[in-house]
Parts: C-alpha cells; structure tokens; sequence
C-alpha cells in the first residue's frame, strides 16, 4: 500500500482545507518545493498535489508551484485540480508529472476519461470525492445526485489506473479515515481505491493496510503531517507491509 503525503495548493502557498472549504484554509508555508523534499527525505516515493485554485477555476492556477515541486521531488507525482482537456493532461505529462486526477470532468464528460485512459496507460486516476454519499465537483462546491459507486462503474472497463475516494465531511478535519466506506467501494469494483480525508494517525494507516488486499491501493494523508500527529517515515513502513 502506497502512502501520498499531500501538498494542496492556494495561491502558490502550502494549505490545508476543511472539509474542501476555501475559506477555511490553513497555510503551512509559502515553498512547496521544500515541503516537497521534507516528504523525500522521511521516505515517500509518492505525492499528491492538488491546484486547489485550479479546481475552482477549471484551468491551472499553481503551475509555477507545480513545476518547482516536480523538480525538487525525485519520485512519483500524482496531479489533480482542474485538469479538464486533453491539452492540459498532455501538458502534466510532459513535464514530469506520473498519474493525472480526473474529478468534475469525469462526472461531466466521461468519455474524456475514457479517452485519457486510452491514450495514457495507467496515468488516469478518477476522483470520486463525497459529500453524504453522493458526487461532489467543482472544487467540491456542487453536490450531483449520482452516488459513488454508480460513478465508479461508469469506468470498469476504462483502462483507468485507480479511483481517489474523499469523504469530503471529514477532510481536514482529523476525525479518521472513513476506512468502511473506502473498503465497500473497493469492493464493489475492480479498480484498486485510495483513500482520502480525515487521516488522523497510525492508526489509519493500519486499517487500510488490513484490507489491502480489498483493492486499497494507497492512503493519502495531510494535516495530521503537517500538524505532528502521523509520523510519514512510521507510516510508509506500516504500509509497506501491507
């Protein structure tokens, strides 16, 4: 099981939102690209970035962020926020990012899911973010009447690499990880799953791990690191050994 610190992105700063609410950010710092190296040196081979401004807007906000991060972190890059054409996935790709995070898009055009998913073999990751069962987009301000696990069979057989789930209601929050719901939907698809919102401690991380074998490929994990309460170095071993 993979182990995603993440850096989220506001305005070229280092930030941690709660449950995906603009307003209520917490900034972490103004160098994305020395956070980035801190995640290196405790031994993640593994990032998650999110252009939280670029979700909103439909269109990248953090590029030079984005950039300074892909230079100074030596292992893989998942990117997500905003990233609806075919030119801006081709563009991620071809400076260096590894796997690109397909959200309101893929709600409000799957065939370009499907098409990414063809043209990047094992690059496409489709964000299933939740509020209260059902599909949130637009930087998680809209709420769709579709529920997750109808979302995630429209991809089955789409070539994609993995579904991101977010219990939007507990992101930042430090309340846990939702590991019952994560495990049920990878269960119900053969798409493996990485959880995300809530990661408080070890203990997460250690009830993923169990069910690694459901289908969960990885955790991503934010706050809790930033705030001191989950050691990344304990949590990457715990992982490993899943």
């Amino acid at each position: 099981m993979i182990v995603f610190p993440a850096i989220d992105l506001k305005q070229g700063q280092v930030v941690r939102l709660a449950e995906g609410d603009m307003d209520r950010a917490t900034v972490y710092g103004d160098d994305p690209a020395a956070q980035a190296r801190i995640f290196a040196e405790a031994g993640a081979e593994f990032l998650h970035v999110v252009d939280l401004d670029g979700a909103f807007a439909g269109e990248s906000k953090n590029r030079e962020a984005v950039e300074a991060i892909l230079e100074a972190f030596p292992g893989h890059v998942q990117l997500g926020g905003g990233i609806r054409s075919p030119e801006a996935v081709q563009g991620w790709f071809e400076l260096g990012v590894s796997r690109v995070v397909i959200g309101t898009a893929a709600l409000k055009d799957p065939q370009f899911v499907r098409d990414m998913a063809r043209e990047w073999e094992n690059g496409i990751v489709v964000a299933v973010d939740a509020r209260g069962g059902m599909i949130a987009t637009g930087g998680w301000a809209d709420v769709s009447d579709v529920p997750v696990a109808d979302m995630a069979h429209r991809f089955e057989d789409a070539g994609v690499a993995s579904l991101l789930f977010t219990d939007i209601g507990r992101d930042g929050l430090l309340t846990g990880c939702n590991v019952e719901a994560t495990v049920d939907l990878a269960r119900q698809t053969e798409m493996p799953v990485i959880a995300s919102g809530g990661v408080k401690g070890l203990s997460d991380i250690r009830m993923l791990a169990i069910h690694a074998a459901d289908g969960i490929e990885g955790v991503i994990t934010g706050r809790a690191l930033y705030d001191g309460r989950l050691d990344l170095a304990a949590a990457i071993q715990i992982a490993e050994r899943a």
